[in-house]
């Protein structure tokens, strides 16, 4: 059976999922089968298994550390917000039902054991598992039927380490009131704590991290260096998209919508020298001068088209497609491009139908079925060969489907325009391909990197595990296992 250590934060996105990435591997360059877990996540940012569900992102770039598929074991409760008050959630990779927060903090219970059968069985496979937190565990006010920091840690006796973020400041006060609010039976889980994201030269923080120690008692573990390459990772936060602007580079835009979802299709193209990937927030207006637009994913289809309309960006996307510019839509993208989406039985809120932008001539009508898939598809307009995934409800038909985007096992699938200018599809992760990617690039006029994606991520992560075992104490954080 598996050694297991978790990593938990002092807040959210102190960089606990870089830490376990590059410690998975570590790991795995040391020769252990190392899996990653995460007992509950919150994101609409999700991956399709091999066993055909869904867990967050940040798990399967763990899993891709580990040099393994994603499973649903990694992540077996996944919530993914559909309002400001209620989420879809995912238990194992398939829908339970959609919560409000009070009525999910009631569900807890019920849960652990799901957490627990999945966690004991990715320990029959593994040498080492890394836990991630998720939040932090101060949040004491949440800490009744935990399974997502010290719940979890307590019932599967985790050791924990504590990883603080040192670039938004105050880092002492993090960890030093991290321990000063959790009760006895809980600090005497953690371990160690780690410094993360220092930047500069890290001996001036050495009385600092002398402090940390003797307030808390506890192991210092490193002080690790702001990672400069977290940008070419995927992101599970669409804030962490933003990047810096490429002065006289093509511009492509993309619309940042009130539930985006699984925006990693976007990831490939940021990474491009000739591409100046802008997100356009709420209040923005869609830059006069991109090439495309982009409508990505989202968890509420017609919800946002109502948040898209608000911000006055259907007069942007009509204006943008009289002056011949592209328009590519999505999964939820695809759904708002056409005439309308109803929803005859209320799956993605109250029943109606809401008619959408009318650049391309299909309707969708949602559904309870969920399609959740890893597929092989054939783009139609160039024939070349592209891996993606389709994680959707609802099915779209009309006359544009006659002119496919690509083809699924023979089968059509999207729609395009008559002039090929407006694009629609169900499949996520287009843009990996790495021929396809510069096919559509071309198309615009960009002259495409000639690097493999994958190749690029993969050097990533073999400098984020470089990084680790230089300025963390890597042989004591194995150690620390069990």
């Amino acid at each position: 059976m598996a050694r297991a250590l978790m990593i938990q934060g002092t807040g959210s996105n102190v960089g606990k999922s870089l830490l376990v990435a590059g410690l998975a591997r570590a790991g795995y360059r040391r020769g252990l089968r190392v899996a990653p877990f995460k007992p509950q996540n919150m994101s609409n940012n999700a991956a399709v298994t091999i066993d055909g569900g869904e867990i967050g992102r940040a798990q399967a770039l763990q899993a891709r550390a580990a040099r393994l598929d994603p499973h649903t074991d990694m992540n077996p409760v996944l919530l993914k917000p559909e309002t400001n008050v209620g989420a879809q959630v995912i238990v194992q990779g398939r829908r339970l039902l959609t919560a409000k927060a009070r009525e999910y903090a009631a569900l807890k219970p019920s849960l652990m054991p799901s957490v627990l059968e999945s966690f004991n069985r990715l320990k029959g496979t593994s040498d080492l598992i890394f836990v991630e937190g998720a939040g932090s565990p101060a949040e004491i006010n949440l800490r009744a039927n935990d399974i997502a920091n010290m719940g979890f840690a307590r019932a599967a006796n985790v050791p924990v380490v504590l990883a603080g973020d040192i670039d938004r400041g105050g880092i002492i006060a993090q960890i030093v009131g991290t321990k000063a609010v959790l009760d006895d039976a809980d600090a005497a889980m953690i371990k160690g704590f780690i410094v993360n994201k220092f930047r500069g030269d890290p001996t001036l923080f050495d009385d600092g991290y002398a402090m940390i120690a003797e307030k808390t008692r506890w192991r210092g573990l490193g002080v690790m260096p702001y990672f400069d390459r977290a940008h070419e990772l995927p992101a599970e936060d669409a804030l962490d998209l933003s990047g810096n602007r490429k002065a006289g580079k093509t511009r492509i835009a993309c619309l940042a919508l009130s539930r985006i979802a699984n925006f990693d299709d976007l990831d490939p193209l940021k990474l491009e020298p000739g591409v100046d990937l802008v997100m356009v927030r709420p209040g923005e207006a869609i830059p006069g001068d991109a090439a495309v637009i982009i409508i990505p994913g989202t968890k509420s289809t017609r919800g946002d088209i109502d948040f898209l309309r608000n911000q006055g960006w259907d007069i942007d996307i009509l204006a943008h497609r009289r002056r011949g510019g592209y328009v590519l839509g999505i999964c939820g993208g695809y759904q708002i491009l056409g005439k309308s989406i109803a929803d005859p039985t209320g799956i993605e809120g109250s029943a109606g139908t809401t008619p959408g932008l009318g650049l391309l001539n299909v309707s969708t009508e949602m559904s309870a079925d969920k399609r959740l898939t890893r597929v092989h598809a054939r783009h139609a307009d160039t024939g070349l060969d592209v891996d993606g995934y389709e994680i959707h409800i609802g099915r779209t038909l009309g006359d544009d489907c006659e002119r496919p985007f690509a083809y699924v096992d023979g089968v059509a699938e999207g729609a395009t325009s008559y002039d090929g200018k407006v694009m629609g599809s169900y499949l996520h992760g287009l843009f990996v391909s790495d021929r396809f990617r510069r096919a559509f690039l071309n198309r615009l006029g960009i002259a495409a990197s000639m690097q493999s994606y994958d190749a690029r991520l993969e050097q990533t992560l073999e400098a984020l595990a470089d990084q680790c075992e230089r300025h963390l104490d890597v042989d004591r954080l194995l150690a620390l296992a069990h």
